[in-house]
């Protein structure tokens, strides 16, 4: 049984986590398995959105396999460890834009996998935490780094250094996820997101997201030029001159990602 399975719908990407019995945990071949759908993704131009979540009912996925890691030797350990922050760091620079659809649990690296999303929406069950210094470890796949930039330095130390769960509400409430949902409708809610998102200039899309991202970890001025070349790549596509015809014309613009 594959351990992670890649959808297209239309233009959008679905990724399932599929280690539904393991709640959903990051063995070495599901990292293997995730890096090549990442591969996939970005090599298919016609994927303008990307959704990622877990098999079953109760975890979206609940971090490392912890019954696999004991008996790794310390090489191996190094190697898992390198493989999840090198694979997380792929899907964060994915250009189309991805929301995590967290269905359950989201421990340690399955909150580091949502932390790279640039969306999160989560069911009304759902329970998040960096709980890796319970098991005396440090969250390895960017955890400690990307969870202060989002909520800020202490709100982050407080989580990570007492292994804190949150529940959904308190996750909304810190600035850790975009939108409750109730447990039935999260995927549909998801999917309307990207829906809302789709519907405009992909290139477009994929610019702005890249403006932000890197913007945002410059000083005004970088992130004002980063910004500038980022429209220049714009200024010649066809959709660009599509939307104006189609703005002149009152019909819907059929932007074609070029």
């Amino acid at each position: 049984m594959e351990k992670v399975v890649f959808e297209k719908d239309g233009y959008l990407g679905i990724i399932t986590i599929n280690r539904p019995e393991r709640l959903n945990c990051f063995d070495y071949e599901t990292l293997v398995q995730l890096r090549e759908v990442v591969g996939q993704i970005q090599m298919d131009k016609d994927i303008r959105a990307v959704m990622i979540t877990g098999s079953g009912e109760k975890a979206f996925s609940a971090g490392a396999d912890l019954k696999e890691r004991r008996n790794l030797s310390e090489q191996e350990v190094r190697r898992n460890v390198r493989m999840i922050r090198e694979v997380f760091n792929e899907i964060e620079n994915l250009a189309p834009p991805t929301i995590a659809a967290i269905n359950g649990y989201a421990l340690g690296g399955g909150l580091e996998l949502a932390l790279v999303c640039d969306f999160r929406y989560v069911s009304e069950s759902a329970v998040m935490g960096l709980t890796e210094v319970s098991w005396a470890i440090i969250p390895g796949a960017g955890g400690t780094q990307r969870l202060a930039r989002l909520i800020g330095t202490s709100k982050a130390k407080e989580l990570i250094l007492t292994a804190r769960r949150v529940d959904a509400e308190k996750a909304l409430e810190m600035g850790i996820v975009n939108k409750v949902c109730l447990t039935g409708e999260l995927m549909s809610e998801a999917a309307q997101l990207a829906e809302e998102i789709m519907a405009n200039g992909p290139l477009a899309v994929a610019q702005a997201k890249y403006a932000i991202n890197h913007g945002n970890n410059s000083d005004l001025n970088t992130g004002l030029a980063i910004e500038a070349k980022a429209y220049e790549v714009i200024i010649p596509t066809e959709d660009r001159v599509e939307a104006l015809e189609a703005f002149k014309e009152k019909r819907k613009a059929n932007f074609k990602a070029r």
